[in-house]
């Protein structure tokens, strides 16, 4: 692991859409906490890498096999790390 994810959370949208997509949340979770961001361009991806010295908050996207997107965010303390929708952030 790159770094501490603190709490996992999940909003009852993502679950949905994992459980539609035949994702299991660990799985995304597991790539998350080793520094890979998924969908990001290489300007968030790079973002990521300096937060994680800078203790700023982490993003990752992930497309689903559905089409729909989901986010994984680890906040800046490192205290909880959200899965969610885009539409519900």
């Amino acid at each position: 692991m790159k770094f501490e994810p603190g709490n996992f959370l999940a909003t009852p949208g993502s679950l949905n859409e994992l459980e539609r997509a035949g994702v299991a949340p660990q799985t995304l979770l597991l790539r998350h906490v080793r520094g890979d961001w998924g969908d990001l361009d290489e300007d968030d991806k790079c973002a990521n890498e300096l937060a994680l010295t800078q203790g700023e908050r982490l993003l990752s996207a992930y497309k689903l096999s559905t089409g729909e997107r989901v986010w994984i965010i680890t906040e800046w303390d490192r205290s909880a790390t959200t899965i969610l929708l885009p539409s519900e952030y």
